[in-house]
């Protein structure tokens, strides 16, 4: 299926870009007149995608990470984070509420929460080689919203 709008960006793994790209991500679907609460979804599930790419996959590194924001018909949205950083070992386990690798204040809920927000989470690794998520989710097809 061929997208009817599309955004790509590349951002460094800076905490700093974490709400660029929340912000970025939802000024690009605005354009279909999301509600509220879609919105706040999206923008919450791509903090966390982000987050990831910043705390784990790069660590104490900067590297880049990588946002395809996709429009398809009938108000489908696809978004896809992707790093080049250290991988996930256990992609199952890693998505189990509470695990992390992290430690600290790390509570080990970002992939819940995202797979909570979204319709569809996709999550694909490879040690050494990155991480990518794929996040979907179908907009509601209210009265005044654009196809």
């Amino acid at each position: 299926m061929k997208p009817v709008n599309e955004c790509k960006m590349t951002l460094l793994s800076r905490s700093a870009n974490e709400g660029f790209a929340r912000v970025a991500v939802a000024s690009f679907i605005a354009q279909l007149d999301p509600t509220i609460e879609e919105i706040s979804d999206i923008k919450t599930a791509v903090s966390e995608a982000v987050t990831n790419c910043i705390v784990h996959a790069y660590r104490e590194t900067v590297g880049k990470i990588y946002i395809t924001v996709s429009i398809y018909d009938q108000r489908k949205i696809r978004i896809v984070i992707r790093d080049t950083g250290c991988g996930i070992a256990d992609v199952r386990q890693a998505m189990e509420p509470l695990f992390t690798t992290a430690g600290g204040e790390r509570a080990g809920l970002g992939f819940a929460v995202m797979e909570s927000f979204m319709d569809k989470l996709q999550v694909r690794s490879k040690l050494g080689k990155g991480t990518t998520v794929i996040l979907q989710k179908q907009l509601s097809l209210r009265a005044g919203g654009h196809a």
